[in-house]
């Protein structure tokens, strides 16, 4: 069942790929849907890409491991959108920029900016793009025995058709529908499973457990408080410079409606995160001896229920998992394939194809050869370099007009070279103990002030290096749409 429930996922998301090619023509069609997505479609689309395996499968693991300390993943990665909400999204959107580079380059009027920022985005893209990969091999190695490179390359292949096929436009609807699925995978089953815990006696966590459960900021991990703190701060600020979430906001019509998305975006992760956390709870007392606790959502339905009616849960709850790997991959791909276009190859629709299979096939490739960790830690060091560089750069780039190229550099440079060195000791060496390993594993507190610092200083120290026209382009992140900044008498356009 949970076989056929994959295959239906597969292909459903295929065909509704496909019907992308029909309506895709233009290069605008295959980078930003046209700008023309609504924000209750935009905002479905982006719940879809943006609940990645961290979110359908890692929540419930870390939270079964760790205990309510975990909690605060979730409350970051939806509170990540209101920061986004106040400070990014409608200046951003009026930019005018494809790309987190272009926004860069037009913003400080440098191609060594946009070059480096381009080399980020990739980075960020591909390291998020791996975890998705590691767990596609793990679900269906769960359900079928299959070698773990398998699942990968399933999933490595039905990204690559629909981003071929129609590019943002057909993205879009597939995410939509993606989005949906994986909360009726989720929620349908929770009820049998809560009912099938009210028929035990509602038992609770043993008292060995309580104490975890009692610390939600220290936890049960060494230097936990400090872990926590890092963790918040990194989920924060870290969605904001995630290249598959910001492009989005290029896909609607105008500022306000970015605004609108946002908010709606965050009611259906708030919907969404209320679930993950209940199904970390209830595998603290039904599987608590599982080794690869990223499959404790897998295995509840079975262990709590059993027959029939568990073998079908199971099956709803696969089918949403390879959604949740399918949804995020797309989203990812597109980003990373649209930089590499634009910014390595020659641009335009042919290099756009290309450079999918490349933004597909590095991950890929690293997946099946690095360590596998959590898959929730590894999402969490993704934002942690995304935190530590875009984060000061559109910070900055749109509040503060004396930002400086070199400035901007330096920020880039450090923040994110400190970050990228963190996260590539933490994967290729695994997690590491004391206070070194605290600081590795989870480097954003350190990192992100950091980067803001000397970004800042930089900038005070190199003014002859502000961009000329900062001036025009300020006006342009901050003026409403409906004004008309060429006519000179700042009346709207309806007047």
């Amino acid at each position: 069942m949970s076989l056929t429930a994959v295959l239906v996922v597969v292909v459903a998301a295929v065909l509704i790929g496909a019907f992308g090619i029909r309506v895709s023509r233009t290069t605008s069609d295959f980078y930003v849907a046209s700008r023309t997505v609504s924000p209750l479609w935009n905002a479905s689309a982006i719940g879809g890409e943006y609940l990645s395996a961290a979110s359908f499968l890692g929540i419930a693991g870390l939270i079964l491991t760790f205990g309510v300390d975990m909690l605060w993943l979730p409350v970051g990665w939806t509170g990540g959108y209101l920061v986004l909400l106040v400070l990014v999204s409608a200046p951003l959107r009026r930019s005018g920029a494809y790309t987190l580079p272009d926004f860069a380059e037009a913003r400080l009027e440098s191609m060594t900016v946009r070059r480096t920022a381009s080399v980020l985005v990739v980075l960020i893209g591909w390291l998020y793009l791996m975890p998705q990969f590691q767990s596609a091999g793990l679900v269906l190695r769960t359900i079928t025995g299959a070698p773990v490179w398998v699942g990968g390359l399933l999933v490595a292949v039905v990204v690559a058709v629909n981003v071929l096929s129609g590019g943002m436009r057909s993205i879009t609807f597939v995410q939509a529908f993606q989005y949906w699925l994986k909360l009726t995978a989720l929620a349908v089953p929770l009820v049998f499973l809560l009912m099938a815990w009210q028929a035990d006696g509602a038992p609770n966590v043993s008292a060995a457990d309580a104490a975890t459960w009692q610390m939600p900021l220290a936890g049960s991990k060494e230097y936990g408080l400090y872990s926590t703190y890092s963790l918040i701060l990194a989920t924060f600020l870290g969605t904001m410079g995630l290249p598959h979430v910001l492009v989005r906001f290029y896909t609607n019509p105008d500022g306000r409606a970015a605004r609108r998305t946002t908010l709606v975006v965050l009611s259906l992760l708030g919907a969404f995160y209320l679930m993950p956390a209940v199904y970390g709870w209830l595998g603290r007392m039904y599987t608590p001896e599982l080794i690869r606790t990223d499959t404790v959502v897998l295995a509840l339905p079975s262990r709590m229920i059993g027959g029939t009616l568990g073998d079908l849960l199971t099956a709803l709850v696969t089918a949403g998992a390879f959604a949740a790997f399918l949804s995020t991959s797309s989203g990812l791909t597109v980003s990373v394939a649209g930089v590499i276009a634009q910014d390595l190859l020659k641009g335009g629709v042919r290099s756009f194809r290309i450079a999918t299979l490349m933004a597909v096939a590095v991950p890929l490739a690293l997946a099946l050869w690095a360590r596998a960790l959590p898959v929730a830690d590894v999402v969490g060091l993704a934002f942690a370099v995304a935190a530590s560089s875009f984060c000061p750069l559109l910070v900055l780039g749109i509040w503060w007009r004396r930002l400086s190229t070199t400035g901007a550099l330096a920020g880039l440079f450090v923040g994110g070279g400190l970050a990228c060195g963190a996260v590539l000791v933490t994967i290729v060496a695994g997690p590491q103990r004391g206070l070194a390993g605290a600081l590795l594993a989870q480097p954003a507190a350190w990192t992100v002030p950091i980067a803001f610092t000397v970004m800042a200083a930089v900038s005070f120290l190199t003014p002859h290096r502000v961009p000329a026209g900062v001036a025009r382009t300020m006006v342009r992140l901050h003026t409403p749409e409906d004004l008309d900044l060429d006519r000179g008498d700042w009346r709207p356009r309806s007047s």
